[in-house]
């Protein structure tokens, strides 16, 4: 009678890795929302409000490398749950972001709880792949796992922006980082929930079973290195078109969402019209008594400043404080200690702000309406900048609704994926590549010259009401050719990473490590492109992913050849 070994049963560390897979997709796209807010918030720019975004991706240039060393020394177990427990800290940080004061402190806050995340996506991207394909013995069988992996993390992204965006409603002055802490609470749960299923399940440790055993048997062994990997010129290609590649997948989405929550003109100036018309409204009470109350609220964040450069300034602080409130006598004797204080003439300093006694006038008169300006609310200098033609307008969409258009970027991404595992038997990668890139190239096109007035009816979420609703909502048919990239970005990684690793052989280890460093392209593409957002547009902006796009086509065609290959 013969007794076969019992095959283990890796359902649960299957799932647990699914799982992960989820949670690197759904903590990476909280950065996209959260942007949103700290534009509103802290009056940023599209380039400041994207370098959250930014820093998750820089940390694979940082930790990319360290993260591979980590998992070949102490296995996926300690990895996975050293990466949950950076990525706890990461949420934390970013948490703490919201009950902090002083705008310089908050972003900065903020930043490094978003780096710190990304140090654990970059970690947990290290531990997943290559365990599920462990998991599936390899092979086909790996390769699937992978892909129903992809799918995990495409259902996650699609239900992120979503999520926050119902969290969030429609961003105004009054919205802040302290909105997102529902977001962040359940962030953190899910971190908490990884670590007590990863302390409990049973990983298989093949990495160190073969060390063990090596090591048993006397074997030494050298490992390849990225230096010979690096020798393959299709090699070198393919790492940089992974580097382009993550620009366009993430610069999609991250650009178009701020595109679609921006304001319009008409919406800055009403925004405008709300703010004169409830100081008209003060000032009909006590014209007097409002010009006090503005100039003190105007001045109170800049007073030391102003007190070193405008005598008058200092002057009339120290008259405003003699009186016990401010009214018309109040205002007259505050003018008229002021006055004595004049040294020089100031009839040709005509400015609305104030009159300044110190030399030269004009310049003192324009320092102090360049202060007064700082200190408005931050709302009310971007509509006055969007109404004046120095900012570029957007579409004015409430966070619901384009959070749920990203949200549908992420699902076509999804549905591409699923299709690419069908299809990816008999079709090439460098055929797949070859048609994604392609017509990537094409929707961007369509969406950079479409007219933004032509609309569609598409499925999302509305606050028209003034209650959240699901409901058919109007959308720019170029936002909807931005969507349908999803189904060309969802099969680039695989055939990219094929073509690139294909004739490496030993190399191929090292050459994978190297990809995941090569994930900062995300960090630094997105900047430039919300940096031509500023400076020329948003649609404009969608050139950058349209030369990212076209070396992808060109890496497909030509640069992936193989002209030689690993002993």
């Amino acid at each position: 009678m013969s007794t076969s070994a019992r095959k283990p049963n890796y359902t649960l560390p299957i799932i647990v890795m699914f799982f992960l897979f989820a949670m690197i997709s759904f903590v990476t796209g909280f950065q996209n929302p959260f942007g949103v807010i700290l534009k509103a918030q802290l009056g940023l720019s599209n380039f400041q409000s994207q370098l959250g975004a930014a820093a998750n991706f820089i940390a694979y240039a940082i930790m990319g490398i360290p993260a591979g060393m980590l998992l070949q020394k102490r296995g996926y177990k300690f990895s996975a749950i050293s990466a949950v427990l950076v990525g706890l800290l990461g949420v934390a940080i970013m948490f703490a972001s919201s009950y902090i004061e002083g705008e310089n402190t908050i972003f900065l806050v903020y930043i490094i709880g978003a780096l710190v995340a990304g140090f654990s996506m970059c970690m947990l991207n290290t531990v997943v792949n290559p365990m599920l394909n462990t998991l599936g013995g390899g092979g086909n069988k790996g390769n699937q796992l992978i892909q129903f992996g992809g799918t995990c993390n495409s259902l996650a992204a699609t239900i992120c922006p979503i999520f926050v965006g119902i969290l969030i409603g429609n961003v105004t002055q009054e919205t802040s980082m302290t909105d997102a802490r529902p977001a962040l609470y359940v962030a953190g749960g899910i971190f908490l929930v990884a670590f007590i299923v990863l302390g409990l399940a049973k990983l298989p440790e093949p990495i160190l079973e073969e060390q063990k055993a090596k090591k048993a048997a006397g074997v030494v062994e050298e490992q390849p290195s990225l230096a010979g990997a690096l020798g393959f010129r299709h090699f070198i290609l393919g790492a940089l078109a992974i580097f382009l590649y993550i620009g366009i997948e993430i610069g999609v989405p991250q650009i178009a969402n701020v595109y679609m929550t921006a304001p319009t003109v008409e919406q800055a100036q009403a925004t405008l019209d709300k703010y004169n018309a409830e100081l008209a409204q003060l000032a009909a009470v006590d014209p007097v008594a409002a010009k006090v109350v503005d100039e003190l609220v105007e001045y109170q964040g800049n007073v030391e400043a102003a007190e070193s450069a405008n005598p008058i300034e200092k002057a009339f602080e120290e008259a405003s404080e003699a009186i016990p409130a401010p009214d018309a006598q109040g205002f007259a004797e505050a003018a008229a200690e002021t006055a004595t204080a004049c040294t020089a003439d100031c009839d040709s300093c005509e400015n609305d702000c104030y009159k300044a006694c110190t030399e030269p006038c004009e310049k003192t008169c324009d320092k102090a309406c360049t202060e007064a300006a700082e200190s408005l609310p931050a709302e009310i200098v971007a509509a006055q900048a969007i109404v004046d033609g120095s900012v570029v307008p957007g579409l004015g969409m409430g966070a619901a609704v384009a959070g749920a258009l990203v949200g549908m970027y992420w699902f076509m991404m999804l549905i591409g994926r699923l299709i690419g595992g069908v299809i990816g038997g008999k079709v090439s990668s460098r055929a797949m590549l070859t048609g994604v890139s392609a017509a990537a190239i094409i929707l961007l096109l369509l969406g950079i010259f479409c007219d933004t007035s032509v609309t569609v009816s598409v499925p999302g979420f509305s606050n028209a009401g003034g209650g959240l609703s699901f409901e058919m909502v109007p959308a720019p048919i170029n936002i909807l050719f931005f969507v349908l990239c999803g189904l060309c970005t969802s099969v680039m990684w695989g055939g990219i990473f094929n073509l690139a690793v294909e004739g490496l052989g030993k190399y191929t280890a090292a050459a994978s490590g190297f990809f995941m460093v090569m994930v900062c392209g995300g960090g630094i593409i997105l900047p430039i492109q919300a940096g031509i957002a500023d400076a020329f547009g948003y649609l404009t902006s969608y050139w950058v992913l349209v030369a990212c796009a076209a070396y992808l086509l060109f890496y497909a065609l030509v640069g992936s050849k193989v002209n030689k290959r690993a002993e």
